[in-house]
């Protein structure tokens, strides 16, 4: 028997996509995704073991290969490529002995596109109720909001480049939503 080649749904829309250099959406590659929640004693000792410092209101710190999304005072999104999943929880799991927290693999659930181009934000604000513009919503800002009747994580990664963050069974919508917002454009 052949093999059985696994596509997510995104790459099946990215195919039959119209190209839109304007706001270009591409699906992420998959990734290890944590939700972290500490305290904020155990903070410093959080962002050594995972090896990017744990941000504070709203914002990101990334190296080449992790970010640290704050979510809230106590939450945070890691993100990490995905072959490092059991070597986080392992390292977690030794490293905040004795701290309460609790790190919770979500990766399965995730999903995420990148969407880039001059027309990013307008495309976004289309279904997104914040205000994108740069002085308001810098590069590595990140929130918690919602696209359309999807919850989203929304991080800015460039001055015209987005991650659009959600739950894999949103994922179509927040694609074909985007899609469908940047259509005059192409």
């Amino acid at each position: 028997m052949g093999e059985l080649l696994r596509r997510s749904a995104l790459q099946v829309l990215a195919q039959t996509a119209a190209p839109c250099a304007a706001a270009a959406l591409t699906p992420c590659q998959p990734a290890a995704n944590f939700i972290l929640r500490c305290r904020p004693s155990a903070l410093t000792i959080a962002g050594a073991v995972f090896g990017v410092a744990m941000p504070t209101a709203c914002r990101s710190v990334t190296d080449e290969k992790r970010a640290t999304l704050w979510l809230g005072p106590d939450e945070f999104l890691l993100v990490a490529p995905v072959e490092e999943s059991g070597a986080i929880e392992t390292a977690f799991a030794a490293g905040l002995s004795g701290h309460p927290h609790a790190l919770v693999d979500v990766g399965h659930r995730n999903i995420a596109i990148d969407i880039a181009g001059p027309d990013a934000a307008p495309v976004l604000n289309a279904g997104c109720p914040l205000d994108l513009d740069d002085t308001a919503f810098p590069v590595g800002a990140c929130t918690r909001t919602i696209l359309g009747k999807a919850q989203i994580i929304l991080w800015r990664r460039g001055p015209h480049r987005f991650y659009v963050g959600t739950w894999r069974s949103f994922g179509e919508y927040v694609w074909q939503f985007l899609d469908e917002a940047r259509s005059p454009l192409t």
